[in-house]
């Protein structure tokens, strides 16, 4: 059972400072500021559809199949939302342009919903 084994990873795996799978790739600097330029851009046009009032923000992170981009958003009031976009395939071509815009329009939406969900029960409706 690996879930009770005393240290990360695989059962066979005794380093404790490995990662569980050895076969993720690594991004290379020029990999990596092509899917950081991906990240700006959907940060841009998810700042578009929202007011000043939301953090809009980006990191690449470790995925637990490999690097990963991350854009979140944090409205003034309610849970943060993110997406997570994977840096598998070719990344010389970039993220595509439709994905981004789809992206940033899903977390807009999100970002106002989560507010929406929050103040909900503070707002007395004026009539039905």
């Amino acid at each position: 059972m690996t879930g009770n084994t005393p240290y990360a990873g695989q059962p066979t795996d005794t380093d404790p400072g490995r990662r569980a799978n050895a076969d993720v790739p690594e991004l290379s600097p020029e990999q990596r500021r092509t899917l950081q330029a991906g990240l700006d851009t959907v940060v841009a046009r998810t700042r578009e559809y929202l007011p000043d009032e939301y953090v809009v923000g980006a990191q690449i992170v470790a995925g637990s199949d490999g690097p990963e981009g991350t854009v979140a958003v944090q409205p003034p009031i309610g849970h943060p939302v993110s997406a997570g976009l994977p840096a598998d395939g070719d990344l010389d071509e970039g993220l595509d342009d439709d994905d981004r815009d789809e992206v940033a329009r899903g977390l807009a939406a999100s970002a106002a919903l989560q507010v929406k969900q929050a103040v909900s029960d503070a707002i007395v409706p004026v009539a039905r």
